[in-house]
């Protein structure tokens, strides 16, 4: 195998998508997402988003905590790493190598992650961008589980096609197919 050793992470350079004209829809890069929805999106406890907050695993980028009562507020992006995190850490993956991967993950471009496979063998994690590497790691008995990124990816713009999303500058909710209670929520944070 060639490439750089990122800490566990082994980095390849781009390739051609394994997933062929994969159509991954652009998401609203204006939207953030409250604690409870993000955790609902990617599957995960308030317990496990606030200790990664907290511990800077995986922080939020639309809006940060600043003092009691404040609300964190997550993008797409982080609620796509939150979601792989979860995943590396339900296949027994150390928290030291998932660091190194979401150091990484978190440094490439939208376009690039959308293609990208995550393989590990419980101990490292690599980084595939085409079908020979993970018959590469396969062969060479690295490989025992994989991650689409652009599957995952997926997943999670589904789960939050119904899920409110919140403008940061204005306070704004925005949800398809609003309910009535949702309706009187953004009418009294609206003013």
């Amino acid at each position: 195998m060639t490439g750089e050793k990122i800490g566990a992470f082994e980095n390849y350079p781009i390739q051609p998508s394994m997933f062929e004209e994969l159509d991954v829809p652009v998401v609203p890069s204006g939207l953030g997402y409250r604690g409870p929805t993000a955790c609902a999106a990617a599957g995960i406890t308030y317990r496990q988003l606030d200790y990664w907050a907290r511990t800077g695993l995986v922080v939020p980028s639309v809006k940060g905590a600043h003092g009691s009562g404040s609300h964190r507020l997550y993008g797409f992006r982080d609620i796509l790493i939150l979601r792989i995190v979860k995943r590396l850490i339900d296949t027994g993956v150390s928290l030291h190598n998932i660091r190194h991967a979401v150091e990484h993950l978190s440094s490439r471009d939208a376009s690039v992650l959308s293609s990208l496979t995550i393989m590990s063998d419980g101990a490292s994690i690599y980084e595939c961008n085409s079908a020979d590497e993970v018959v590469d790691l396969v062969r060479g008995g690295q490989g025992v589980f994989g991650i689409a990124i652009g599957s995952v990816w997926k997943e999670v713009e589904g789960n939050l096609a119904s899920l409110p999303g919140e403008a940061p500058e204005t306070g704004t909710i925005s949800m398809s197919g609003f309910d009535e209670l949702s309706e009187r929520r953004a009418a009294r944070v609206a003013g």
